[in-house]
């Protein structure tokens, strides 16, 4: 029986009359006491606008914002980003994102209904019963990281292929050591997926030994408003058949395969994620998003994977000075790690996947620079997760190890079955212990010489562009080498972000303050790597 696709409609607040006529010019803010959940509405006169009070960067809660002498924007308290609420725009940081307005309507009382137009969910279009899979069929194989090879029937699709050099500069490596026949897979792929601009998701080394042999291979990627591929032409990688891909489209490869990208509902300018079908089974790649497709999954698919691990990026570790002792950071990393454990448990019980493979989490900081930070910034253990799962629900698990399969047909139908996985040989190599760094960090410190580099302000004009302010702190940046000592003529300035500024000495109020060490001379944006600071945005490092 096909399944209803009507747009419906949900009621997310509603304001009796005396609510209504007590409304004032500008914001105002409500919670709907039932749900917890929190809403803004502007009024201008007799017209309004709603939105919910969650920040698009990371969910944060809005708040009156003190700058604001119009009475239009709001400040997030996480991160101080700004909403202007009578556009609906960003404009801190400028040229971001717009909010999602809810509709507002009036009841036949003078109340006010503030209304979410739900969609349908677009993978219920065209729906289609499962089919018998005979075994072999399809056969899923890990490679490394998130790049996991897909066999559909006569077909093979490939995710993410990060298989060769570092991701984020030199600051990731591969924790496993793909198996030797890597590019000999890629090859041979109908379709490649990448899911992200992130250099461990869109590896130009990868590529460019890819592009060497098939440059045609068609790859796909979503219409995310920063485009994957931005920097295509500039990294020498001569691929010729990228396909950019409308959200929540079925895209048909053949009578039997299909497949689906979907935004992530906090990072929709650049998070993907993908659901493939193959004669009516579902694969649900959720990848990195923090929450993909805003929190509207299907349910019961055959197979799901996500990331698991957590410390992205070298925060708190990188931080030095006030609060961010030792003590402090090691209760920080233990609290994130839990509470991304339980939200990923939790999703996956939720959704009760058939097979949960967590991950996209298979890295580590393998250069010895970056020692301090492999050695506290800990991660998540992938099986940690699955006995969490285990306990909470009868979803079978799978850790990967590189080169294993799993034959979907065989899990399916019978989870004890010694085939459904199989594992590498005995005495395959599961664990890189060696990297070839140089090559990599050759073309990393030849990014010093462009021109950007010349100019001292470079860095200043990043902190005027975010608008960080209002807040009582002063960083010193300095321009270090690997030892942390002062780079000779090097950058060495403050940074006052009470008003933004860059005065010449420390203020004589009281303020905290930090310094700040800076290695342009490694990578262009430079990379965390011991206990001084290093002023790279997290979101930089995934």
């Amino acid at each position: 029986m096909e399944q209803s696709i009507e747009q419906t409609t949900e009621i997310l607040l509603h304001l009796s009359p005396i609510e209504v006529a007590n409304l004032k010019e500008g914001i105002n803010f409500f919670r709907n006491k039932n749900t917890g959940k929190d809403y803004i509405l502007y009024k201008n006169k007799n017209h309004l606008r709603a939105c919910k009070n969650m920040c698009k960067h990371q969910g944060g809660l809005f708040i009156k914002d003190i700058e604001d002498l119009d009475g239009r924007s709001v400040r997030c308290t996480k991160h101080n980003w700004k909403l202007d609420v009578s556009t609906m725009k960003y404009i801190n940081p400028p040229s971001s994102f717009c909010q999602d307005e809810l509709v507002v309507e009036m009841d036949e009382e003078n109340g006010l209904l503030l209304l979410e137009l739900n969609p349908p969910n677009p993978w219920d279009s065209e729906p289609r019963a499962p089919e018998h899979l005979a075994f072999g069929e399809v056969q899923i194989t890990y490679l490394a990281h998130a790049c996991m090879d897909l066999k559909l029937g006569d077909k093979r699709m490939v995710f993410d292929p990060w298989l060769i050099g570092p991701a984020f500069a030199r600051g990731w490596w591969l924790l496993h050591e793909p198996p030797s026949d890597w590019l000999e897979r890629l090859c041979q792929a109908d379709l490649i997926y990448i899911s992200h601009m992130h250099s461990d998701h869109l590896s130009y080394p990868t590529l460019k030994k890819l592009a060497e042999r098939r440059p045609d291979i068609p790859i796909y990627v979503g219409n995310t408003e920063r485009p994957v591929f931005w920097n295509l032409n500039q990294s020498g990688v001569q691929l010729t058949n990228i396909n950019v891909v409308p959200f929540g489209i079925w895209q048909q490869v053949d009578k039997n395969l299909r497949f689906m990208i979907l935004m992530d509902g906090i990072h929709p300018e650049m998070d993907t994620c993908i659901i493939v079908e193959y004669k009516g089974h579902k694969i649900l790649n959720t990848v990195d998003c923090t929450r993909p497709n805003g929190g509207r999954l299907p349910e019961k698919v055959a197979l799901m994977m996500s990331d698991f691990a957590g410390g992205a990026s070298g925060f708190p570790m990188t931080f030095s000075g006030g609060k961010f002792t030792e003590e402090w950071k090691a209760e920080f990393i233990k609290t994130e790690r839990k509470k991304l454990l339980n939200y990923k448990a939790r999703l996956v019980k939720d959704l009760q996947p058939r097979i949960y493979c967590p991950f996209a989490g298979y890295f580590v900081e393998s250069h010895p620079s970056d020692k301090y930070i492999k050695e506290t910034n800990i991660k998540n253990d992938p099986n940690e997760l699955n006995n969490l799962i285990k306990k909470n629900s009868d979803v079978i698990t799978w850790t990967p190890r590189p080169g294993a399969t799993l034959d979907l047909s065989r899990m399916l139908k019978d989870p004890t079955d010694s085939k459904g996985i199989i594992e590498p040989p005995n005495g395959t190599k599961i664990y890189k212990d060696s990297w070839d760094f140089g090559p990599y960090l050759k073309v990393l410190n030849a990014a010093v010489e462009d021109e950007i580099f010349l100019h001292s302000s470079w860095i200043k004009e990043y902190f005027t562009w975010a608008g960080f302010k209002d807040y009582n702190l002063v960083v010193r940046m300095i321009e270090t080498n690997e030892d942390f000592s002062p780079f000779p003529g090097g950058y060495d300035y403050l940074v006052d972000f009470l008003d933004l500024s860059f005065p010449k000495e420390r203020p004589s109020r009281e303020h905290s303050y930090e310094e700040w060490g800076l290695l342009p001379q490694v990578s262009p944006v430079g990379v965390p790597i011991k206990g001084n600071l290093v002023n790279v945005p997290q979101h930089i490092f995934g």
